[in-house]
């Protein structure tokens, strides 16, 4: 634990990424499976991640990001992307997928299902999208811890306009979001005025609130 504790004052949100260098693809695939192995509520991951190198797609969607240098630079950006809304065919998928995995199935979880159902489908189409947006943020802190472990620089991103990159990932033919951007690559040591600054956090009495 001491471990990751360190990893993680190493980490910032970096400003300034070298171009030149890029993750490994073994590092890479070690974040997104971190963010794929993130619980979420009933399990139904209702988000997925776009994975993007091409520098063309980037580059539009760093217009639609107010020019975030990191875009760019990192060698890799990750998308974050969250259904529109609960459907019967995406709950049913999960639970169909969870018996199979499993290879068996019982009466309680049967009538959580049907739960689910009634519950999530009778609710707007916002309140469902705010609810799996929600989700989506709990894999995106699942990477960034993991790409800290990894000794990979990371920057969460919200400053974008979601409809434009949306529109340039075509997101809306699959139902989907965006809600949150991750760049991941490698500082550019000695051009970052973030990189040497002390981290600065609530002290933990600030923070956390014991009730015995």
């Amino acid at each position: 634990m001491s471990d990751l504790l360190n990893k993680l004052q190493w980490r910032y949100a970096t400003k300034k990424m070298d171009p030149n260098k890029s993750v490994p693809q073994d590092k890479v695939d070690k974040i997104l499976e971190a963010a794929r192995l993130t619980p979420t509520s009933s399990g139904l991951q209702p988000f997925e991640i776009i994975c993007i190198t091409n520098s063309e797609i980037r580059n539009k969607i760093k217009e639609a990001a107010n020019n975030q240098s990191q875009i760019t630079e990192g060698s890799h950006l990750l998308v974050f992307a969250a259904w529109d809304t609960y459907t019967a065919d995406r709950i049913n998928y999960m639970f169909d997928l969870t018996n199979s995995e499993r290879g068996f199935t019982n009466e309680g979880w049967e009538g959580y299902r049907h739960h689910l159902l009634t519950t999530y489908l009778n609710r707007d189409k916002l309140t469902n999208f705010e609810h799996a947006a929600r989700q989506a943020y709990l894999a995106l802190s699942s990477a960034l811890i993991a790409a800290a472990f990894e000794e990979v620089d990371s920057t969460p991103m919200e400053g974008f306009h979601p409809p434009a990159v949306d529109a340039i990932l075509d997101l809306n033919s699959k139902g989907l979001k965006s809600v949150a951007l991750m760049s991941i690559g490698y500082r550019e040591s000695g051009q970052d005025w973030l990189e040497n600054l002390k981290k600065v956090r609530k002290p933990l009495d600030k923070f956390v609130t014991v009730i015995d």
